[in-house]
């Protein structure tokens, strides 16, 4: 499916999402909150093209350019534009984020290097925090709390408690299949409890359309599938390749991105190895599986 135009969403007076479909590798969503004086962006966009596109939508939406950047986590299609927005605002994130972004680099041009990423100076935060800290600007409270190993070892959920809206970053992706291979998939359904527990209205995911609280009931029911599936497999001795090959995967066959999987079986076997969540995988192990998934091809940047 060919990306279509993003588009900014509306959610309450000063909120708004910025959508990127359809919602695949590398298009990702964003948002703001501006009470006209001030804004505070969350994550940014994968290409330098696509950064200042979302800075053309936020000026155009009547907010001032942001004087804070929350990095929901590291990857580079929510932190590759943070350069976009600095030095006027101060990026904020996680301390796992900010270590993370510092080590991985210029990773998405690792990974696909026929991707017109434009001028990508890698930008870590430079505010962090541990668990949990409060942003008093844009004229609203903004609760920035981290899950635990989830997603990444550095996520950041974005909470307003006022609006009742909650940026989830990755640890949901609406109508898609989530990713887990620099996380943990216990971790994940413990983010779903932390999640449930804010009692949000509205929920912004960090691929897919706004949605509301049943995408933690999604979520959960692929994480446990993804757990059974891993669990008699490894029992059973079969690899990760071979489990995914032989698994009907039911209501998920249909989420695009299915090729991740086997992925996530990689990281559900390593938990069940006993590593502690989040251990680093072999990168080219994980990606060589999803391709064979993908019909032996590498999965493909839409950005």
């Amino acid at each position: 499916m060919s990306a279509q135009q993003p588009y900014a969403e509306h959610l309450a007076p000063g909120v708004s999402a910025y959508i990127q479909p359809d919602g695949g590798w590398c298009l990702n969503n964003a948002g703001w909150v501006t009470d006209g004086e001030s804004t505070l962006l969350v994550d940014t966009a994968a290409t330098e093209r696509r950064a200042r596109d979302l800075r053309e939508a936020l000026l155009a939406d009547g907010a001032p350019p942001p004087s804070h950047v929350v990095n929901t986590h590291h990857h580079g299609d929510h932190t590759y534009g943070n350069a976009v927005f600095t030095p006027e605002a101060e990026i904020v994130a996680h301390e796992r984020c900010r270590a993370e972004v510092l080590a991985n680099g210029h990773q998405l041009h690792l990974l696909w290097p026929q991707t017109d990423f434009g001028r990508i100076a890698i930008t870590p935060a430079s505010l962090t925090y541990s668990r949990r800290m409060t942003l008093h600007t844009a004229g609203c409270e903004v609760e920035l709390i981290h899950p635990g190993v989830a997603h990444t070892t550095g996520d950041s959920i974005v909470w307003l408690p006022r609006q009742r809206i909650v940026f989830t970053g990755d640890l949901i992706f609406e109508g898609g299949t989530p990713f887990l291979p620099m996380g943990s998939l216990s971790g994940s359904l413990r983010s779903l409890d932390v999640l449930r527990k804010l009692g949000a209205e509205t929920v912004v995911p960090g691929h897919g359309p706004v949605t509301d609280p049943s995408a933690y009931d999604r979520a959960e029911r692929y994480f446990r599938f993804l757990a059974e599936t891993a669990q008699d497999a490894y029992a059973a001795g079969r690899t990760p390749l071979e489990a995914a090959r032989s698994v009907d995967l039911g209501e998920f066959g249909a989420w695009p991105e299915s090729e991740r999987f086997v992925a996530n079986l990689h990281r559900a076997y390593d938990e069940l190895a006993g590593r502690p969540e989040g251990s680093p995988l072999d990168a080219a192990t994980v990606f060589g599986d999803m391709a064979i998934m993908n019909g032996g091809q590498m999965v493909t940047c839409h950005a």
